[in-house]
């Protein structure tokens, strides 16, 4: 006889989705409930969140919470999430936030990159410190950090983020070999993806070069194979893929998910 496919649903599991009031981190979500999640959704904006929980639970979530935090103040983040935790193990957790400003490298000061590292990679390692144990219990945890394409290929103009994102799946691949069996991290590279966040880096391209954005947008579309940007739905089904059972093998990988722009193997 053979045996079952492993499951893509996520029913009985609870995620914890970080930026998820736009783009990816929205997207994300969404795809989450669909696979039948629990949400609970963090971000600055309470409006946004608010406004997010009825989609997520008309998306096949069958309970959505908000959690109003900023990664930049981590006391009350820790405060916040351990509290969450305590009340419901997160099996799921989603490390994503909006990049820092574009600029380059060189015009960027010691803040930027103290801002940045704070708000990627300590948060990020306080939020897993905080929910491995309720996953130890479960004998299940998947942590899917959305990251760059930036970690093989820097972008130009995105100086401190280039850097910022190349620790994070430094940071990455090292908890992969410190975590227990069952517990997975994983990390998702997004190309040109239409977000709001690319758009402003495409103006800022489009500014400093006296074009416009169309013509950046033209030119990035120009470089990838599938002729067009990714959309935030593309890569929140691969996001729940990963957080997912049938992922249970994948460990310590970062996935392009870039419509072939990328030129390495």
């Amino acid at each position: 006889m053979t045996p079952p496919l492993p499951s893509t649903r996520l029913d009985g599991f609870h995620a914890l989705v970080c930026g998820a009031s736009a783009g990816i981190g929205r997207a994300a979500a969404l795809a989450l409930a669909g696979a039948g999640a629990e949400l609970t959704v963090l971000a600055r904006s309470g409006d946004k969140l608010a406004a997010l929980l009825p989609e997520l639970e008309a998306a096949g979530a069958p309970a959505a919470r908000a959690l109003i935090a900023d990664l930049d103040d981590r006391p009350r983040l820790a405060q916040l999430v351990g509290a969450l935790a305590t009340e419901r193990p997160v099996h799921v957790l989603v490390n994503n936030t909006g990049g820092p400003p574009p600029a380059p490298l060189l015009e960027s000061d010691e803040a930027a990159f103290l801002t940045a590292f704070g708000r990627h990679v300590l948060a990020s390692h306080l939020l897993v410190r905080t929910l491995l144990p309720g996953m130890r219990q479960a004998g299940y945890g998947r942590i899917v950090n959305v990251i760059s394409l930036s970690v093989r290929e820097p972008i130009a103009m995105l100086g401190v983020s280039n850097t910022i994102r190349g620790a994070m799946a430094s940071w990455s691949k090292t908890l992969a070999m410190e975590l227990p069996p069952g517990i997975t991290v994983n990390n998702v590279l997004p190309g040109y993806t239409d977000t709001e966040r690319l758009s402003t880096l495409g103006q800022a391209i489009a500014d400093r070069n006296a074009s416009s954005l169309e013509q950046v947008q033209d030119a990035w579309c120009a470089s990838i194979p599938e002729g067009r940007m990714g959309t935030p739905a593309e890569l929140g089904a691969v996001v729940a893929f990963l957080a997912s059972p049938a992922a249970a093998y994948l460990r310590g990988t970062s996935i392009p998910v870039d419509g072939g722009r990328l030129r390495c193997i």
